[in-house]
């Protein structure tokens, strides 16, 4: 089964190569997300994330999906020292960076509950995989049309946050400016909920930010400085490297 839908703001495509009829369970993955996107987006405004950013929700009336997030956030914004922040000045609450890879994760869940042992959930360029090996690339930071890594993914899922797509977007909530030290950093973590909110917490640290992800547990790095300098963990292998000034592999 092949299924493409426009959801939460950019395309979602999923891959289930078990046999059987999984069709249930693919149509509970899209409402999810759809759901997901009518709760959390901070640009709908009747959205509950909208009327907590207003301060119309008394922290009794929240979801226990919404705690969920806002513990997620807390957490990552305590581990960055502030760099990582859903609530930067002129911005409002925007917790969108946590909410995609926590949302698609349960996603995933869904389809495992369902029986579905193979598949492959893409949105928007951070996939989650079950079984495997499944061939992942990375998109080169300067060149659209390239790929400047690519891996053997089971059972994990790979996220990338970077410039190329929507500019300076990733502020540094230590100082309310743009986070420029970085091209792109990609996480392979064991959930999308971890390796899409560590890139996108390392993005905002900085040239900091590959040591700090590398030395979360479970998760393995590839980053490109602003240099055009490599770093990676030992533990990403690629099977096609980036042409880049310098390449190191970081010690953790």
């Amino acid at each position: 089964m092949q299924r493409v839908e426009h959801v939460m703001g950019f395309p979602v495509s999923l891959r289930i190569d078990d046999e059987g009829d999984l069709t249930e369970a693919a149509d509970a993955v899209f409402a999810w997300l759809r759901e997901t996107d009518a709760r959390f987006s901070p640009f709908i405004p009747g959205s509950e994330v909208s009327r907590y950013g207003r301060g119309e929700l008394a922290d009794g009336e929240l979801s226990a999906d919404l705690r969920e997030v806002l513990g997620l956030c807390e957490r990552y914004r305590a581990a960055t020292g502030g760099a990582f922040d859903v609530r930067l000045p002129g911005r409002g609450f925007d917790p969108c960076a946590v909410v995609k890879g926590w949302s698609v994760q349960r996603a995933a869940g869904l389809l495992s509950a369902a029986g579905a042992r193979r598949f492959c959930l893409n949105a928007g360029g951070d996939v989650v995989v079950s079984g495997g090996p499944w061939r992942v690339g990375i998109r080169h930071p300067e060149a659209a049309d390239q790929v400047c890594a690519v891996l053997a993914v089971t059972d994990a899922a790979v996220a990338t946050s970077g410039r190329y797509e929507r500019g300076d977007h990733i502020l540094d909530g230590r100082t309310g400016r743009p986070a420029t030290g970085l091209l792109s950093l990609t996480v392979l973590a064991p959930t999308l909920t971890e390796a899409d909110a560590t890139a996108t917490a390392a993005f905002a640290l900085g040239a900091e930010g590959p040591a700090w992800a590398a030395a979360r547990p479970g998760c393995e790095v590839f980053a490109v400085d602003a240099e055009r300098s490599v770093v990676r963990t030992p533990g990403f292998a690629i099977a096609q490297p980036f042409a880049c000034r310098n390449a190191e592999t970081l010690a953790v």
